[in-house]
């Protein structure tokens, strides 16, 4: 557990915290004036390698080899040159600051961040961390790096939880539900959607796997997507994989494969079947793949039991098929070395001209 602290004056800026992984739709915009939910879970932190906000740098400003020194291995339109390292919380965590009014930016529903820190420590008026809220983005506070320091709380060691312990206690992500508006020109403030976090889940993932595939020629090469087996559950044959996801109750490719993912890696394990590739997906998806939330109709007397399928009404679906976020799957291939081969850069330019990035 850790407590951020004003790097000025030392004063106490969030509630206790553990460190977790970045999730994969931090950096989404999704629709237009829809109000997306908070982005961490409420007493968790993870850290962005990459900087956020302005100042920016068109592309023709930036020399190929600092780009690729910074992880970009493709063309951008533009990249910030902020501070890189924020450390990403839910609003709720924060603590001791104000909002500095002049920093709104130009957003139309909230802040974006775009004029860099929005909020400063109340005991200093040190500019410590940004708060962003407006539509169609993520809600979050973004500690700067270079203005606060986190101090260690209570127990520096905890015990990680077992694999079994992971999916008795996560939260499956539906694939779909409503997404929140400010209001249609109907004058409803939702609609019925795929869901934000799966798309961009699917984004991250799609763009892993055709970094995995090696292109057309390498058809037969598998790809994996998920977490560690469970040792007692033999699964199919890694014949029968494909790209089925990897986990509980699938084959076991070697005994480090399970660190691997964990570490939120994509690397090749050689098997005596095939080889195969491990695609990084979050765990709330993951766990709705293998072990989706049953609707199945059962004989019921009285009340209608909350677990009963209804036919009226219809049961709400979203109105377009299923795809995966642009822009994470741009932001995902560009910071792959994959990008630089000739057919998936001319997947990328693609995506740049606007074609669809559907899946189904």
């Amino acid at each position: 557990m850790f407590v951020f602290m004003c790097a000025g004056c030392g004063a106490e800026l969030t509630t206790p915290l553990s460190q977790v992984s970045l999730p994969v739709h931090t950096r989404q915009q999704y629709g237009n004036g829809t109000q997306l939910p908070v982005l961490m879970e409420s007493g968790t932190f993870a850290v962005d390698p990459d900087p956020w906000g302005g100042p920016w740098r068109t592309w023709d400003e930036i020399d190929p080899g600092e780009a690729e020194a910074r992880g970009i291995y493709a063309p951008v339109h533009a990249l910030s040159d902020s501070t890189t390292g924020a450390s990403v919380i839910a609003p709720g965590d924060i603590r001791g600051t104000r909002l500095i009014p002049e920093k709104r930016g130009d957003a139309c529903c909230g802040l974006d961040g775009a004029d860099g820190p929005n909020m400063a420590c109340e005991a200093c008026d040190l500019p410590v961390a940004t708060r962003i809220d407006d539509c169609s983005l993520w809600q979050a506070v973004r500690l700067s790096s270079d203005a606060v320091h986190r101090v260690p709380v209570g127990s520096a060691h905890t015990t990680p939880l077992s694999w079994a312990e992971l999916a008795a206690k996560g939260e499956k992500a539906p694939p779909f539900g409503p997404i929140a508006t400010w209001g249609g020109r109907l004058g409803s403030n939702h609609y019925w959607s795929w869901s934000p976090q799966w798309e961009a889940a699917a984004g991250h993932a799609l763009a892993q796997r055709l970094a995995a595939s090696e292109g057309p020629a390498a058809a037969g090469r598998r790809a994996c997507v998920g977490t560690r087996p469970r040792p007692d559950h033999p699964g199919p044959s890694p014949a029968a994989l494909g790209r089925q996801p990897a986990g509980l109750g699938m084959n076991r490719y070697e005994e480090d494969v399970d660190a691997r993912v964990r570490a939120g890696l994509s690397r090749s394990s050689q098997t005596a079947a095939a080889s195969a590739y491990l695609v990084p997906l979050p765990l709330e998806v993951w766990l709705w793949l293998v072990s989706p939330q049953p609707y199945l109709p059962v004989p019921a007397s009285g009340r209608i039991p909350q677990d009963v399928l209804r036919d009226d009404p219809l049961p709400l679906l979203p109105h377009y098929l299923f795809r995966a976020d642009r822009g994470t799957l741009q932001h995902t291939l560009v910071r792959l070395p994959a990008v630089r081969r000739p057919w998936l850069r001319t997947i990328l330019d693609t995506l740049t001209e606007g074609t669809s990035a559907d899946l189904f």
